[in-house]
């Protein structure tokens, strides 16, 4: 349940209030929310003089749910970019899987401004399957990309793979990636939660739906209202693709939840040759936003080598986008 109670109270009272109903208590300018666990059904007429309002909730998805805010939620990319809303607006984030050097980064960061594209993605600690496979530059790739931001006046959006370097993470990135692999970490989650910048949150492979939006809780009930779910693929019996891309959860997380919701196709086939096809098919969605892997030379890529476009790839790929998205009301950000 999602309580409303009256700016008028004092902290001591809220604090009060939320002990006797075992609520996290977030603070908003107009109003103090309590969020209580989705068993409690119904408030005891003694809260009625101190309440505004009160959201009985049918499971655990609760700040998330379209039953407590039925517009989505507008996201500040950066830069003045915006996504959810009633923006129509769909994102493209592209670049590589990982930071390797300063030439391979600003290649990718040139051609993302001579596309009009205002996201560069790249990672800089990689969550790896092998330890003997490229681990990421850490700090080091952290500076290039804050590097290329100034340099071609992009956002960065960059991944956290464990709480041990979420503080530089933070500092230097202007979106914070959760990693599949890192969905459950709950010390990622809670610090994320604290800071005002926004998350993209990506679904595991072996995740419920359930799950990963309640993973999207624990941002959220910190206080952090700029909380972006991303659909990666997930395991299934077939082993021709790397992952399957779970287009039905994304049309589930459009209608219930009121999170802009991205899709990663790069990720969830793991090769290239089919990426523009899956592309094309999360547009027509109209979803918030893509999420695509592009290098400028993938054959040499120290990671997911198979499932990144190259720069002529991508920008064929991207002109289709953009006919796409005019044909259904949408605008590239």
């Amino acid at each position: 349940m999602i309580v409303h109670l009256k700016k008028s109270l004092t902290t001591s009272e809220v604090q009060t209030i939320a002990d006797e109903l075992k609520a996290i208590v977030i603070t908003n300018p107009d109003k103090y929310v309590l969020i209580t666990p989705s068993a409690l059904k119904e408030l005891s007429s003694k809260y009625t003089s101190v309440t505004e309002a009160v959201f009985p909730m049918s499971s655990d998805i609760q700040l998330a749910s379209a039953d407590y805010l039925k517009n989505k939620r507008e996201v500040l990319l950066g830069k003045g970019v915006v996504i959810g809303g009633n923006t129509h607006h769909t994102a493209i984030i592209a670049g590589p899987c990982s930071v390797e050097s300063e030439e391979q980064i600003e290649s990718s960061a040139q051609l993302m401004q001579k596309l009009g594209i205002s996201t560069l993605r790249a990672g800089c600690y990689k969550p790896r399957t092998s330890p003997y496979s490229f681990q990421g530059l850490g700090l080091e790739g952290l500076k290039l990309l804050a590097k290329m931001r100034e340099k071609y006046k992009l956002n960065i959006i960059t991944e956290v793979r464990d709480a041990t370097h979420i503080e530089e993470v933070i500092e230097y990135a202007d979106i914070i990636q959760i990693g599949a692999k890192s969905m459950y970490d709950h010390g990622i989650l809670r610090r994320c939660g604290k800071t005002n910048k926004p998350i993209l949150l990506k679904r595991g492979f072996g995740t419920t739906l359930q799950e990963f939006v309640q993973a999207a809780e624990f941002i959220l009930s910190g206080g952090n209202e700029n909380v972006i779910l991303c659909e990666r693929g997930i395991r299934t019996f077939e082993t021709k693709t790397r992952f399957t891309l779970d287009l039905c959860g994304a049309a589930y997380l459009k209608e219930y939840t009121n999170l802009p919701v991205i899709l990663d196709p790069s990720h969830a086939i793991g090769y290239a040759y089919g990426v523009p096809d899956l592309s094309k098919a999360c547009m027509a969605m109209g979803v918030d936003g893509l999420l695509i892997e592009v290098h400028p030379n993938p054959k040499i890529a120290l990671s997911d080598a198979s499932q990144q476009l190259n720069h002529e790839q991508f920008s064929n790929l991207f002109t289709s986008l953009k006919n796409l998205a005019n044909a259904i009301d949408r605008k590239i950000v």
